[in-house]
Formats: structure tokens, C-alpha cells, sequence
């Protein structure tokens, strides 16, 4: 099919997601590895918009899907590491590699 759409027309199917988050940049960095050629991603301040560009309606649908699920997951991991780290542990932090420091 050679980038054409399954009816044959060449159109491209096309969406965004715009999503709000506490560290945006963090999360659109976790995001970037599971990132395609055919989805472009950008942080503007505290929003995360992606616009996906596919072939089929069924392979837009399929991206879609699968960013939103990745951004939900990133954004728990960032939100409980940032619950962590501000919760009061005694004095004692963890960093991201897993070390433990005295504060």
C-alpha cells in the first residue's frame, strides 16, 4: 500500500492529545522511548500534546490507544515519585538510581 489508506485515497488519518500534567516534561520523557516515526510529540508548559498521523483509522486508533495508556502509566510513576520524595521519611531520601542519602 505504500503509505496509502486501506480505501485508497492517500488520505491520512490524523489526531491529538493534549493532556495537562504536574511535571510534563518528565512524563514526555518517559514517553519517548515507546515513540513512533509517525507521532510528534511537544511539552508547552504543563501540557503534553501529541499528534499522531497514521495511514488507517484502525492504526490511529491502535496509537492512540497505546500513548494514552503509556501516559497514564508515566504519569502515576512520576506523580508517586514525587509522593515519595516529599513524604517525611526520617530524614532519609531516596534518589533515582536507588541510593539513600541523609538530608
Amino acid at each position: 500500500m505504500s503509505g496509502e489508506s486501506a480505501r485508497g485515497d492517500g488520505a491520512t488519518r490524523t489526531a491529538t492529545v493534549r493532556t495537562t500534567h504536574a511535571d510534563a516534561a518528565l512524563v514526555a520523557a518517559a514517553l519517548a522511548p515507546d515513540e513512533t516515526d509517525s507521532m510528534a510529540t511537544r511539552v508547552d508548559g504543563d501540557a503534553i500534546e501529541c499528534a499522531v498521523e497514521r495511514p488507517t483509522t484502525g492504526g490511529l486508533r491502535s496509537t492512540v490507544d497505546d500513548h494514552v495508556v503509556n501516559l497514564r502509566v508515566a504519569d502515576r510513576i512520576v506523580e508517586r515519585a514525587r509522593a515519595h520524595l516529599a513524604a517525611d521519611d526520617g530524614g532519609r531520601r531516596s534518589d533515582t538510581n536507588g541510593d539513600t542519602t541523609n538530608t
